[in-house]
């Protein structure tokens, strides 16, 4: 499969965590670092997401917000 998103980071699957409609899936990437979706119910389950299975998490973003108190 061809992609046009620039931003894939490559992982494992370390948690996820199933609510009624969306899925909280946590990522171990290569680096040490996690980077967590949230992506629904039936995407996950389409997806056979399970602890430890590897994945690209692909970031599409045109900006970034920071903030501090």
């Amino acid at each position: 499969m061809r992609l046009s998103t620039r931003n894939q980071l490559t992982g494992t699957v370390s948690a996820v965590k199933p609510g009624s409609v969306m899925t909280i899936v946590t990522v171990q990437l290569e680096g040490g670092q996690s980077v967590v979706a949230s992506i629904t119910k039936d995407a996950a389950e389409e997806l056979e997401l399970e602890v430890g299975k590897p994945v690209t998490a692909l970031v599409k973003s045109t900006e970034v917000m920071l903030g501090v108190e």
